[in-house]
């Protein structure tokens, strides 16, 4: 049983989104936050948004198998 598995496949469709994205959306925004103001390219902040999401998601992940090997090990 070779080959790729479904969420491989979707995981490099979405980075070849991503990266569309990233490739159309070259200028500059400016963002307000509190008292600060500041000016990134919307590319950069494109990238920082993923990761994040990313390591939300990650994370979410492990709880998740933390949570069911516990109930697991009860359960014997």
């Amino acid at each position: 049983k070779g080959g790729m598995g479904a969420g491989a496949i979707a995981t490099i469709g979405g980075l070849g989104v991503l990266a569309i994205f990233i490739l159309q959306n070259t200028e500059e925004v400016e963002f307000t936050f509190l008292f600060w103001s500041f000016t990134w390219p919307m590319w950069l902040y494109t990238i920082i948004v993923a990761v994040f999401g990313a390591i939300v998601w990650f994370g979410l992940g492990v709880m998740r198998r933390r949570r069911r090997r516990k109930a697991r090990r009860a359960a014997r």
